[in-house]
């Protein structure tokens, strides 16, 4: 004889429930995934543009009209040649950065633009080592202060924050080596006119044999990860149906045609 299904209780309801509101939350998120991932292809083609663009030069970056917040947004990622003379009793290090793996300083000395009356544009200029035995000992990078460099890179903002005490070596003056630097207290503690902006040197002329590595990440808006992460959230959804289908109607539902003996 076969037997009698097992009746559908509120247990199998709420598992119902459950296995539907698992099912939207996760295809909502990956639907969101989407739409990010087609913003981003929109900012990636922005950047694309930029890139083919003419360099700037110092002028564009120390005129006041780029001190808007849309101005500034329209320079970031340009090509960009300066000329200038460096300012090397102004060098900073920001400790705790990474280039291949490896971790080290950010080099930052201010440049002294050339024909620009009194403009300044802080140079993120490359990494180099430090010495792990010495701490407080500063790497030797060639810095002519008497030479005339052009140096090639791009626009960016403010090098990016790492997580520091309070009371950190950031503050004003205390040292030149730091684990972070903000353009504006940085332009009180020098009294220089700094420009919005900073250029991450990808090349020069003039001061060759610095020693430090430009090996900076390539300018991208991440879209592949958006659509990683879709994937990610799209498979849950489909596990969570199939787990559903087979424990709580292939299994409740299905019955074999024959039963074996008692």
């Amino acid at each position: 004889m076969t037997p009698l299904r097992r009746p559908v209780g509120l247990r199998f309801w709420l598992i119902t429930l459950a296995a539907v509101v698992g099912m939207l939350v996760t295809a909502s998120l990956g639907r969101w995934q989407l739409s990010r991932a087609t913003q981003k292809e929109s900012l990636q083609a922005t950047l694309d543009t930029r890139a083919t663009l003419p360099a700037i030069d110092g002028r564009t970056l120390t005129d006041p009209a780029s001190t808007a917040s849309e101005a500034q947004q329209a320079l970031v990622h340009r090509a960009v040649v300066l000329q200038g003379r460096w300012l090397p009793e102004h060098t900073v290090y920001l400790d705790n950065r990474q280039m291949q793996g490896r971790p080290g300083f950010f080099v930052l000395t201010p440049l002294q633009l050339a024909g620009a009356g009194t403009g300044v544009v802080l140079v993120q200029r490359g990494w180099v080592a430090r010495n792990f035995q010495d701490r407080t000992q500063l790497p030797s990078v060639n810095t002519p202060a008497d030479t005339e460099v052009r140096v090639q890179g791009r626009v960016a903002l403010a090098p990016s924050r790492l997580y520091e005490f309070q009371g950190g070596d950031s503050a004003l003056g205390s040292s030149r080596i730091r684990q972070n630097l903000d353009l504006a207290a940085f332009r009180t503690e020098t009294g220089l006119a700094l420009a919005p902006f900073t250029v991450l040197q990808t090349g020069s002329v003039g001061d060759a044999g610095d020693g430090l590595q430009r090996d900076w990440p390539v300018v991208g808006a991440g879209v592949e990860k958006h659509y990683g992460y879709a994937f990610q959230w799209f498979g849950l959804c489909g596990l969570i149906a199939l787990l559903y289908v087979w424990f709580q109607i292939v299994r409740r539902f299905i019955r074999p045609r024959s039963q074996p003996a008692a």
